[in-house]
């Protein structure tokens, strides 16, 4: 009996051609965006389930409020955590204090590399559950001096020797010995770039500035990751631990919190606002797993309206069957066996779409996902998948056509009915509406951005290099900038403590007079060089740049905008603000510069001329040279003063565009995804125009013989198929007012919604939708009458 169904079933297919290749193309390319939607959702619930201690491993940050805003971050002091894991110690199985994660360079011999890597106390890599393939895992990071490094790391370095107690210089100046080495941590590991650990001991001994934060309890510049105790629960932790900083706090308006985040947390529910988790990530896997749902939802009805549309041509049939003796319930088992049979050649496609477009996807969408060939859950769930969509797209035609009249069909008086097209209007409705919301989506995710893109940064970013200062570069700043200004392909060279793409301190101690009493406001503090603004181009909209002219800038102060609000001085200029105690004079006020998030307002920050806290190399090549030979004549530059490192370098303008990565790859998806439902429901659209136009073909003949132009015929054919997209637009405009509304109000510097999107989206919708039943519909309008009218 199945055989004959599946005999059926396979020659309806054969026999309807045109409509078989829509179902299946349609259902394909449906389940394919799916299944990839489902890969990335995977992957992102599994971010950083590669450590075993997933759920018991927890990080500290700490809400504090400064210039009247509550902020949270991971930089936690010294003695706040030292406390908390003393006095708590039953709470935690393991704990340890951390660097963040920097580059190091490590040389063997003439292999040099320079990678991210973390200070941190022993119990950090079994508290990772890193994989080691070389050394102990409890004590790789106890011995004084050793460094464990990463498998990349170990192969770059030592090829194939056994790295394990061998030898490597680490930043030029300190030799390490090799006693562990770890498998790779995947790309969905927060801890991704961690290429190598080092003694925490160590860093106390070789930096005096972090042995004397020990005692500091407002120098916030380290993390802490806390293994909980497996009796212990998070929240009561994070609730114990809260005030340990708060006798130290510096005035009764900082109120320092601290709480426990735990790592299941740490990807998807990053964001913070006024002290509260606000979600993060979580959002977008909603969004797309909704996407893939409404997507793959699309391609089932197009199934169901095409198998009712053409319910007639199949009615004669239904009416020999049951009158043969077929009960409903077999003929609802023969039409759910075509639609599994459609399904399966659709699942057998959609496969190949993935394997094809994986590598695409992963770029698009920033991932290293693989298809899980291995994983025999992935294949249970892509049958029960299948049989699930099977069901979906077969069930209303199945019950449909099955309850025909037998009696009726025979004797020739069958007729559908005028509300039979309602289901099918209604689906076509849908479809649309969900392709419009996303339509107007892309756009105003891309305007966003954009938006952002355009905004003033307040200085020159092209041809602008950012070049860590290595430790040979030291106390070079002269020879060095002498010899880039006479290499002819440099306007200018400075050094600073922070990039122009982002803001490595903030600093409280800032006093003036007429400042508001037990207020501790806190700015953006930034060291540099004299040359600094001259390299960077940036805007003196008051006052004066730093200059060698006057002796007394060594103790003198630029501002931007924001900081001088913020200060609430109307003439600044010559003023007198105390910095750590000590006198300092306001020389000149810039224009403010988007220094960190392009979508916030501008941090108040200020520079100050020190040339010992400086850490970074601004070269600004000269406008106009070649790209590829001013690096050259730069590089050679920079290993004639230190031949031990490698030149490795960033372009102002290429971090500033990473800023906005994270938006890209969610608008570009969402753009692809957007074109596939369309694509979809207009194939759906199609085949029902191509029956529309079977149906009425004597109707046509009849109206050409009366005088009818083709214009006439091709208005008549499609006006039916653009009212139905209206009311799709009129339903998804305000579905998309809603979300984008509130999608919008997480960025302060944001776009307003426009009419003109909204219209353009409608427009667009209408215009696809005339291009796509146009040709059935001008197909039909030029058929000869003669031939539709005549009678087999």
């Amino acid at each position: 009996m199945i055989k004959n169904y599946l005999k059926i079933a396979f020659r309806n297919l054969s026999k309807n051609k045109i409509y078989s290749f829509i179902n299946i193309a349609g259902l394909a390319v449906g389940i394919a965006v799916a299944m990839l939607i489902g890969l990335w959702v995977w992957d992102e619930l599994s971010f950083n389930k590669y450590h075993k201690n997933y759920d018991r491993l927890t990080q500290a940050y700490i809400s504090q409020t400064f210039n009247g805003q509550t902020g949270s971050g991971r930089a936690v002091s010294l003695p706040a955590v030292a406390e908390m894991a003393n006095r708590y110690s039953a709470d935690f199985k393991n704990t340890s204090m951390a660097s963040w994660n920097f580059g190091h360079l490590l040389a063997n011999g003439d292999k040099k590399i320079n990678k991210p890597g973390m200070w941190a106390q022993p119990a950090l890599p079994e508290m990772l559950s890193l994989k080691m393939l070389k050394g102990d895992l409890k004590t790789a990071l106890k011995e004084p001096g050793s460094v464990v490094i990463s498998e990349s790391v170990a192969k770059a370095l030592f090829g194939k020797e056994d790295p394990l107690n061998k030898t490597l210089k680490l930043d030029i100046k300190k030799d390490v010995k090799v006693t562990g080495v770890y498998e790779d941590i995947p790309f969905n590991s927060e801890f991704n770039e961690l290429n190598l650990l080092l003694p925490w001991n160590d860093y106390l001994l070789a930096e005096n500035w972090v042995k004397e934060a020990q005692t500091q309890w407002g120098n916030h510049s380290f993390q802490f990751y806390a293994q909980v105790a497996d009796h212990a629960d998070i929240e009561k932790v994070s609730l114990k631990i809260r005030d340990v900083e708060l006798p130290h706090a510096f005035s009764k308006t900082d109120k320092p919190q601290y709480f426990l985040h735990p790592m299941s947390r740490w990807h998807l529910y990053s964001d913070f606002k006024n002290g509260k988790n606000v979600g993060g990530g979580i959002q977008f896997v909603w969004l797309f797993s909704i996407i893939g749902v409404f997507v793959l939802l699309l391609a089932c009805i197009n199934f169901m309206n095409l198998s009712t549309a053409r319910s007639e041509k199949r009615a004669k049939e239904v009416g020999i069957r049951k009158s043969i003796g077929s009960l409903r319930s077999q003929l609802i088992f023969q039409f759910l066996s075509e639609s599994f049979l459609v399904v399966s050649f659709a699942l057998i496609l959609a496969i190949l779409i993935v394997l094809v477009a994986l590598p695409a996807f992963n770029d698009l969408s920033g991932k290293h996902v693989s298809f899980p060939w291995q994983y025999i859950q992935f294949w249970l769930m892509l049958v029960i998948f299948s049989l699930f969509t099977g069901l979906i797209s077969g069930s209303y035609p199945a019950f449909y056509l099955s309850s025909f009249n037998p009696l009726a069909v025979l004797k020739g008086t069958f007729k559908v009915g005028k509300w039979s097209a309602v289901p099918r209007k209604v689906m076509v409705v849908m479809q649309f509406t969900v392709s419009i919301t996303l339509i107007i989506g892309t756009i105003i995710v891309f305007q966003q951005i954009q938006h952002a893109k355009n905004r003033p940064v307040g200085y020159d970013r092209q041809g602008l290099l950012q070049i860590n200062i290595s430790p040979n570069l030291f106390g070079k700043y002269y020879p060095l900038r002498d010899d880039l200004l006479k290499s002819g392909v440099v306007y200018e060279m400075s050094e600073s403590s922070s990039p122009t793409t982002g803001i490595y301190s903030n600093q409280i101690g800032f006093e003036w007079e007429g400042m508001e009493e037990g207020s501790v406001p806190l700015f953006g503090t930034i060291a540099c060089t004299h040359d600094f603004g001259k390299t960077i181009g940036w805007k003196i909209i008051e006052g004066r740049d730093f200059s060698r002219e006057f002796s007394t800038d060594t103790a003198a102060f630029v501002f931007n905008e924001s900081a001088v609000k913020l200060t609430g001085i109307k003439d600044i200029i010559g003023k007198t603000i105390r910095f750590n105690g000590k006198p300092r004079q306001v020389v000149g006020v810039v224009k403010d510069m988007v220094m960190q998030s392009p979508y916030e307002p501008a941090v108040p920050t200020v520079f100050l001329m020190d040339y010992e806290w400086a850490n970074l190399i601004n070269v600004k090549l000269l406008p106009g040279a070649p790209i590829e030979k001013s690096l050259k004549k730069v590089e050679a530059i920079f290993r004639k003063h230190d031949p031990d490192s490698p030149f490795e370098f960033k372009f102002a303008d290429e971090e500033y565009e990473a800023k906005f990565r994270a938006e890209e790859r969610i608008g570009k998806l969402a753009r692809v995804f957007a074109v596939l439902a369309v694509f979809i429901s207009c194939l759906g659209l199609f085949g029902l125009a191509a029956y529309t136009a079977e149906q009425r073909t004597k109707e046509i003949g009849i109206r050409k013989a009366l005088g009818a132009s083709v214009a006439q015929m091709w208005a008549m054919l499609s006006k039916e198929f653009v009212y139905l997209v209206i009311v799709s637009c009129a339903i998804a405009s305000p579905i998309a007012l809603y979300f984008l509304s509130d999608w919008l109000k997480k960025y302060e510097y944001h776009i307003e919604l426009s009419w003109v999107v909204f219209a353009v989206s409608a427009i667009t919708a209408i215009l696809i939708t005339l291009l796509t039943v146009s040709f059935q519909a001008i197909k039909a309008a030029l058929m000869n009458p003669v031939k539709s009218l005549r009678s087999e």
